[in-house]
C-alpha cells in the first residue's frame, strides 16, 4: 500500500517552518533584515526541506505545483514576524518549532521516499534531507556556518533517528500515521534532550604522531 501524506500535515508543517524562520529572522536585529527579508527566510525554512527532497527524489517540487504552500508558509512568516517581540520572551519556544518542525518534515520526506519504491537507506537519507533542508537554506541565506556541519546539539542525528524509527516502523507493517507520529516525537526528543545535556559529537582532529 502506498505512502500518502495529508495535505493538512504537510500545511502543517510549512505553517510551523515558517513562523519558526520568521521568528529566528525577526531575532536578528543586528542584520538589520527588511520585512521582504524576514518572510524570505520564513519560506526558505518552511519549503526548503521539501525542495531538496523533491529534487534529490526526481519529483516536481510540490512546493512549486501546488498554491497553497507557498501561501500558509507565506502567512505564517508574516505572523511570526509580526508578534516576535511577544514570543521573544519565551526562548524555548524557537527551539521547540525547530525540533518539530524537523521530525514533520522528516516523516513527511521518508515515507514519500517510501512510497516512491526508495531502499530503506534512501528513505532515511530522504528524511534527514526534508528535515534539515530549511535549516540549511536559512544558514546559507543568513551566512551562517552550516548548523549540521558544526560542532553543536546533534541536529543531524535527531533527524536521522526519527526518520530511521519510520522506516524502521514502516518495514514492520505500523500504519503510516502512527509510524509518522513516532518519528516526530523521536526526532523532538531526541533534539531537546541534546540541547537540554549539550550532547555533541567531538570536535574532528588528527592522529598526532609520536
Amino acid at each position: 500500500m502506498p505512502f500518502q501524506v495529508a495535505l493538512w500535515i504537510e500545511l502543517l508543517a510549512a505553517g510551523l517552518g515558517g513562523l519558526q524562520g520568521a521568528l529566528f529572522a525577526a531575532g536578528e536585529r543586528h542584520r538589520r533584515i527588511d520585512v521582504l527579508g524576514v518572510v524570505v527566510i520564513g519560506l526558505a525554512v518552511s519549503l526548503g526541506g521539501s525542495l531538496l527532497r523533491d529534487i534529490v527524489l526526481n519529483q516536481p517540487p510540490v512546493v512549486l505545483w501546488k498554491n497553497w504552500y507557498l501561501l500558509v508558509a507565506g502567512a505564517s512568516a508574516i505572523l511570526g514576524m509580526a508578534l516576535q517581540p511577544v514570543l521573544a520572551r519565551v526562548d524555548w519556544l524557537i527551539t521547540g518549532l525547530d525540533a518539530v518542525v524537523m521530525g514533520l518534515f522528516g516523516a513527511i520526506g521518508a515515507s514519500k521516499a517510501l512510497s516512491l519504491g526508495t531502499g530503506e537507506a534512501g528513505a532515511l537519507v530522504a528524511g534527514v534531507i526534508g528535515a534539515i533542508g530549511g535549516g540549511m537554506l536559512r544558514d546559507v541565506i543568513l551566512s551562517l556556518p552550516i548548523s549540521f556541519l558544526q560542532v553543536g546539539t546533534l541536529y543531524a542525528v535527531a533527524a536521522g533517528g526519527g526518520a530511521g524509527m519510520l522506516v524502521v516502523l514502516a518495514e514492520l507493517g505500523t500504519p503510516v500515521p502512527i509510524a509518522g507520529l513516532v518519528c516526530v516525537v523521536v526526532t523532538t526528543l531526541l533534539r531537546l534532550v541534546a540541547i537540554r545535556f549539550g550532547w555533541t559529537f567531538p570536535e574532528q582532529r588528527a592522529l598526532k604522531s609520536r
